[in-house]
């Protein structure tokens, strides 16, 4: 804490709150009068920029007496140029009205939550993404949001990253972009190393805490990200990003834009390149990525192509280290084979309509098709070489049935599908109502190869051992609506069915015949209510069900036994209440400064049926298994508030505490013999316990201070609780908490001669700290020991590191 108090007062210094004239105002919609949050405020030839705040508040300070033009902007609004003469304080109000080009994107709209569903969500807007992008990956860019925990597999960001939000690893949280679904359909998992540099091609993130509200792919189970992609930018442009940093980190992005072309078409791109040799030994990623759009935007109708594709090499570190040599060497890497990689490619391509109907209907459609395919190589010893479907080797009377190999683990698929929006809004506004939905089809191959032998005997080139095929089929439709019975009082509507085939034909990598086939069919209700206390207080609650399927791993994993009899695991049931209260406003009371705050708190249960989890036993290959727990829950209360006096001093901060328990739980333990084959097992039995990975305490802070126009320093800390790597809540098997604080230092230059020109310093773990922001782990005991053997393993994240870029917008 007292290094802490230091850098704060470091910060706080040169601090200065003296303006001579000051020009200020607030952005709406000439319409209805709501704020417009994000709008682009510039006062030409100046240098000066700003950005509406939340409440729709912009400021400028500093500013000499003399004549002024004032130009503001909006997407989806007219632009409006006002003359501005300045002698005093001034204040000026601005409204704009929307433009006659169709921009919105109604499948992105249809999936959201608004201040009127009675959902917990967080919007990041395209300002919050680019000051935290330093080409780590998108679950960095949104650390700072409530009651979320990232972790990296290579220690630093870049590579195989990972998210939880509320304890929910991402399995079970729904990502789309443009409403499109990107999880995979059958792990459920999104592997945002496949998307490198994506957050510099987004325009806006919701985060979704929950159920929250229908959207298209695997089932919210936990949250949901809900990214949207550049939207209209009116202006041409061109960016030129580099970054270099610790761990010879190097990252190259270029990007442009048309802007608006005979007042209807626009073209948007992006190249890039990011490259690290990781904290972690010999833990390297190349990632290549591209994005490009192309839109035509008429008066009631727009069309509008994206694609964007990932290329990742990493060499894999998902080991992790043991326990036993945190201590001594943090950055082991048990792997030494040179090529040990993985390597996938993912092209995405979506095919976004919208149009007019009638003046208050208008419909949205979206096709699209993603495709992705790659492996990851092994090197293997000893191997068994009939499991591979080569012949021993017989010399004289010598045979020889094991050899070293390499081998490569392929995944080959297709997705591809359709979804819908038809949206109707009355007259008075009070009712708006969307009928929208998707269907979907994965078509995927799991193969492998042999590539070398010591001992080749009869195999060929590129010896596959294994194949299998799964096709699985994803239909949903939804009906949702809210109605404002009157000006403060507001109910929100949602019921989606989805209904699932999931088809595997073939043998595993174990030459087990996994053919099965299952049927799922889910009705998802939810409810809100909103009630505005003031016009800038509001509490909501609401309720909502959701149906999960289980992934890939249930079933293919299952002991022989279960699945000759036909028995198959049960697809998980979340009920979820959320109720919470929001405050957004402004004031010149607080200190004598123009101030803009806000205070979120939220209430959450959310109550667990059948809920699939590890149990410790291992089906007949050894693979670990994961059963329905009848009786599980989340229960806690999320804080967030900030405060920002005249753009110079913002702080902000967010509090998760929760509850996160078990009913009735057995785990298992296997016994081995002195041959290690297994003799027995044990099994525990706990009344209540701990969900793993669910830490009681998620807090993210943040001082950013603005001493001189165009510089901003920012202290971010972040704090996270002990979490158990099991559900025994045992502290032999857990990840210690821990603190970490970030300094991010921010300067933008506006030359008459670009339009912008930005040097950033980010140093990441500003106090040196070693932690672990994940693992796993699994136990054993032995015939005749009573002891319990546990074997840990964690992911240490890097220590003090830095990352600076330089940026250049024209």
């Amino acid at each position: 804490m007292k290094k802490l108090c230091i850098v704060m007062a470091v910060l706080l210094l040169p601090l200065q709150l003296l303006a001579q004239f000051k020009l200020s105002g607030r952005i709406t919609d000439a319409s209805g009068g709501n704020a417009l949050p994000g709008a682009n405020v510039v006062l030409d030839g100046s240098g000066n920029g700003a950005t509406a705040g939340q409440d729709g508040y912009y400021e400028f300070r500093n500013l000499a007496a003399g004549k002024y033009t004032l130009r503001v902007s909006y997407l989806g609004y007219a632009q409006v140029v006002r003359q501005v003469s300045l002698q005093a304080d001034t204040q000026l109000d601005v409204a704009l009205a929307q433009t006659t080009h169709r921009t919105g994107e109604v499948v992105i709209s249809a999936t959201r939550a608004s201040e009127k569903t009675g959902t917990t969500f967080t919007n990041v807007s395209k300002e919050e993404i680019q000051e935290r992008n330093f080409g780590q990956d998108l679950p960095y860019l949104l650390e700072q949001t409530p009651s979320v925990v990232v972790n990296s597999d290579a220690g630093a960001g870049v590579g195989y990253t990972g998210i939880r939000i509320r304890g929910s690893d991402i399995t079970r949280i729904n990502v789309t972009v443009n409403g499109i679904p990107i999880n995979d359909a059958e792990s459920h998992g999104t592997f945002f190393v496949n998307m490198p540099d994506l957050g510099s091609s987004i325009q806006d993130i919701q985060v979704q805490r929950g159920v929250g509200t229908s959207t298209n792919g695997a089932g919210a189970f936990g949250a949901s990200l809900n990214i949207r992609t550049l939207g209209l930018n009116r202006e041409a442009y061109a960016e030129a990003l580099n970054s270099v940093g610790s761990f010879n980190t190097w990252r190259h992005t270029v990007s442009f834009g048309s802007g608006l072309i005979k007042d209807k078409f626009t073209f948007d791109g992006r190249l890039s390149k990011i490259s690290s040799d990781g904290y972690v030994d010999r833990a390297f990623s190349d990632l290549k990525s591209y994005y490009f759009s192309a839109g035509y935007h008429g008066k009631t109708g727009m069309l509008k192509f994206v694609t964007f594709s990932g290329k990742e090499q990493t060499y894999q570190a998902w080991n992790g280290v043991p326990q036993d040599k945190l201590e001594t060497d943090r950055t082991y890497n048990s792997l030494t084979y040179e090529n040990e990689t993985d390597n996938y490619q993912q092209d995405h391509y979506q095919l976004h309509y919208s149009k007019d109907l009638a003046s208050r209907l208008n419909l949205g459609g979206a096709f699209f098709y993603t495709r992705g395919r790659g492996y990851y190589e092994q090197y293997k010893e000893n191997q068994k070489l009939s499991k591979y479907g080569i012949s021993p080797v017989v010399l004289g009377d010598t045979t020889i049935s094991r050899s070293d190999l390499i081998r490569q683990k392929w995944l080959d698929n297709h997705f591809y599908g359709a979804t819908y929006a038809l949206t109707y809004t009355d007259e008075a506004g009070k009712l708006e109502a969307t009928l929208g939905g998707a269907w979907n089809k994965y078509d995927g191959d799991h193969y492998g190869e042999v590539i070398w032998a010591r001992y080749a005997s009869n195999s060929e080139i590129r010896q596959r051992y294994y194949f299998n095929n799964a096709i699985k089929t994803d239909f949903n439709i939804f009906g949702k609506a809210t109605y404002q019975l009157n000006e403060k009082l507001g109910l929100f509507g949602d019921l989606q069915y989805r209904t699932i085939n999931y088809e595997i034909e073939g043998e595993d990598d174990n030459n087990i015949n996994v053919t099965q086939q299952v049927d799922y069919h889910f009705i998802n209700p939810k409810a809100g209510i909103t009630y505005e206390l003031t016009s800038n207080q509001t509490v909501y609650a609401s309720y909502a069900v959701g149906n999960r399927e289980p992934v890939r791993s249930d079933f293919t994993d299952q002991p022989l036994a279960d699945r000759t009899r036909g028995v198959q695991p049960e697809a998980e049931t979340l009920y979820n209440w959320e109720a919470g209260y929001r405050l957004h406003g402004s004031s010149t009371a607080i200190l004598g400064y123009n101030t803009r705050y806000s205070v979120d708190a939220n209430y959450f249960f959310m109550d667990y049926k059948n809920q699939l989890v590890l149990t410790g036993q291992l089906n007949d290959v050894g693979s670990p298994l994961r059963t329905n727990i009848k009786d599980s829950y989340r229960t806690g209360i999320e804080l967030a508030g900030s405060v920002n006096l005249n753009d110079v001093v913002e702080l902000s901060s967010n509090l998760n505490l929760s509850r996160n328990k078990i009913r009735n739980y057995n785990e298992t333990v296997y016994i081995y013999d002195e041959n290690y084959s297994v003799e027995g097992t044990t099994e525990n039995k706990y009344s209540e316990t701990d969900i793993s990975f669910s830490p009681a305490v998620v807090s993210a802070h943040k001082l950013e201070v603005q001493p001189v126009k165009g510089f901003k320093a920012a202290l971010l800390y972040k704090t996270v609780s002990k979490q158990y790597l099991d559900n025994t809540s045992s502290e032999d098997r857990k990840i210690n908490g821990y603190q970490v604080a970030d300094l991010r230092l921010r300067y933008i230059l506006k030359p008459s001669f670009l339009r912008e020109l930005e040097v950033a310093l980010l140093v990441n773990n500003l106090f040196n700290k070693k932690y672990e922001a994940n693992g796993y782990t699994f136990s054993e005991q032995y015939a005749g020991d009573p002891t319990r053997y546990d074997y840990n393993y964690y992911y240490p994240q890097a220590t003090r590191n830095f990352l600076l870029s330089l940026g250049v917008k024209f």
